[in-house]
């Protein structure tokens, strides 16, 4: 439990990398890319994994990640969403109990369940226990309303939200987010892309 947020909290923000239609047709993949910091101030390193367009292995990859690195004092998981490479949807429930770490995701659009339920249903014969993932998940609650939305697993909102003030620099998006964004992109088409 985190009691007081340290200006130096140790956080590790993922993101994934970009990647095309071919990719999903061809169950192909994209890389999954971890920057641990010190609050917003100092990259302390990278993790990444990669994880198959639209599979059902982002959890166990970003468990991977973190249970197998060399980085044993973080203290929070963030995450950019709760879906990596297309469908790929991360059990938040599970990454906390198997971690250990408390799981912050923030997003700046508010999800659309309904759209998301029909899209699984269009496109996935095990769209029933995706659509169960993402229906189990937190509720959301504004940060900053209409443009900064957080989910907390084992975090009050109250203390995701020092999280997020404490590791962003400029703009919305917490640094270990945006840097993690920056890099993944980076891999899988040779240049970043702004957050």
């Amino acid at each position: 439990m985190i009691r007081k947020v340290k200006p130096e909290i140790r956080v590790v923000g993922f993101d994934d990398g970009t990647f095309s239609f071919s990719s999903k047709v061809a169950h192909g993949r994209t890389i999954l890319v971890g920057v641990v910091m010190k609050g917003a101030r100092e990259v302390v390193g990278v993790l990444s994994r990669w994880i198959t367009v639209d599979g059902t292995d982002a959890t166990e990859k970003l468990i991977d990640a973190v249970v197998n690195s060399r980085f044993k004092d973080l203290r929070v998981i963030m995450l950019k969403g709760v879906t990596y490479g297309g469908f790929n949807i991360v059990d938040l429930d599970k990454l906390y109990l198997e971690t250990g770490l408390p799981v912050l995701v923030v997003i700046r659009k508010k999800p659309d369940l309904r759209a998301m339920e029909a899209a699984l249903r269009k496109h996935f014969p095990d769209w029933r226990e995706r659509f169960e993932v993402l229906r189990r998940a937190p509720p959301l609650f504004e940060l900053i309303p209409g443009k900064l939305y957080l989910q907390t697993v084992g975090l009050s909102p109250e203390t995701a939200a020092e999280i997020v003030r404490t590791t962003t620099k400029t703009g919305l998006i917490p640094e270990p987010l945006r840097l993690a964004h920056m890099i993944a992109s980076a891999v899988m088409t040779g240049e970043s892309t702004k957050e």
